[in-house]
């Protein structure tokens, strides 16, 4: 997929089968960062940090997913140098226009605003580009550091959805997040001026 998001720091683009050295040191070096907030993966599933092939299927998936308009994912590059993840999941049309965005990034890289910068541009992609009426983010309640992240741009919540997601094996709660098409645009200058 051709589509590149440039802001002020990071560049988001989807990732090819040529990230993967970068793409899985990062993720083995935040294992403990990084799984405790993540589905476990299936006791025979593909190992998509340690299996350059798996991580080429997925890579080739989510390619399918662009093609026919249901994920959007994007790695997030500092510096020319990968450090993490935005996409945009489970997109619906009809009545609904509806996608859950969802972010994660290095630990070393975490604190410096990069993922609320990534997610300004995936939002603003969302509405302008793709014409989706909504966009949900849903969080752990004691994952702090991704909460921040909706506190920085002060995403309106919609309150607690109880064992919404299977985390790390566990069935849990999760504040669910939204943005519409009417807010962005009601923001979209605040947020662009200060983000991008």
């Amino acid at each position: 997929m051709s589509t590149t998001l440039i802001g002020k720091r990071i560049v988001l683009r989807p990732l090819r089968a040529d990230d993967f050295d970068q793409w899985r040191d990062i993720r083995r070096a935040n294992l403990a960062w990084l799984t405790k907030w993540e589905p476990k993966r299936p006791a025979h599933g593909p190992d998509v940090v340690n299996d350059r092939g798996a991580f080429t299927l997925r890579c080739h998936s989510r390619d399918r997913e662009w093609q026919i308009g249901v994920g959007y994912g994007f790695g997030v590059f500092v510096g020319g140098q990968f450090g993490g993840e935005i996409n945009l999941n489970n997109v619906q049309r009809g009545p609904f226009q509806n996608a859950y965005l969802g972010y994660w990034i290095d630990e070393s890289l975490a604190g410096n605003s990069y993922t609320p910068e990534g997610v300004v541009l995936v939002l603003r992609y969302a509405f302008e580009q793709l014409g989706l009426h909504r966009v949900q983010i849903s969080i752990v309640p004691r994952n702090a550091a991704s909460r921040r992240v909706v506190e920085k741009l002060d995403v309106r919540s919609e309150g607690l959805a109880e064992r919404y997601l299977e985390i790390n094996g566990e069935w849990e709660d999760h504040i669910r997040f939204a943005m519409t098409a009417e807010e962005w645009s009601a923001r979209r200058t605040e947020l662009i001026a200060a983000w991008l």
